[in-house]
């Protein structure tokens, strides 16, 4: 409204008077939008679910491609995360989605074909390397917590749950991986 404001105060009378029964608001619609914030915050709600939905759907679409036997519905049943990282099996990024994207700060055809390991940095602990690679060999799924770094050289928390993909046996890894909050002291 404020730019309508500064607008219309910025006409002349005449003006003003050729245009003002335009303004006037139509008061035909049945149900008034009452904020615009309740809409938008059901809207954007919407967008995240769809946009998970379809990361979700293209996760099934691989599968089918390579002919993964992973009950998906029941891997992706109430786990809450921000980025999925998709690596074949010598850990070598093949997808991820806007999600990576947006926690990251790197582009998605960025990280195709590279490691994950380039977001790691000076802080990202030895041991907890050690740790997931010892479980990636272990070839279960498994859950971890590594600092990461963003492409800004922003360090940042990351759960990773990390489900190995088969089909006779191992082809893939899939990361689920979520930004946390971390107290250190």
């Amino acid at each position: 409204m404020m730019c309508l404001d500064v607008f219309l105060s910025s006409q002349e009378t005449s003006e003003y008077e050729a245009i003002k029964d335009l303004l006037t608001p139509n008061v035909s619609i049945k149900s008034p939008l009452i904020s615009f914030d309740f809409y938008n915050n059901y809207f954007s709600s919407e967008m995240e679910f769809l946009d998970l939905e379809n990361d979700i759907n293209h996760v099934k679409g691989l599968a089918c491609k390579f002919n993964w036997k992973n009950n998906f519905d029941k891997l992706f049943n109430d786990q809450e995360f921000d980025a999925i990282v998709i690596t074949d099996i010598n850990q070598k990024i093949v997808w991820v989605n806007d999600g990576f994207s947006k926690m990251t700060g790197y582009h998605k055809s960025f990280a195709l074909k590279k490691s994950p390991y380039f977001l790691q940095g000076e802080n990202t602990s030895l041991e907890a390397k050690k740790r997931i690679r010892k479980k990636i060999a272990n070839d279960t799924p498994f859950q971890d917590v590594v600092i990461n770094y963003k492409k800004n050289k922003t360090p940042y928390t990351c759960e990773l749950k990390i489900f190995p993909l088969f089909s006779e046996k191992t082809t893939h890894y899939i990361a689920l991986e979520k930004k946390v909050v971390s107290f250190e002291t």
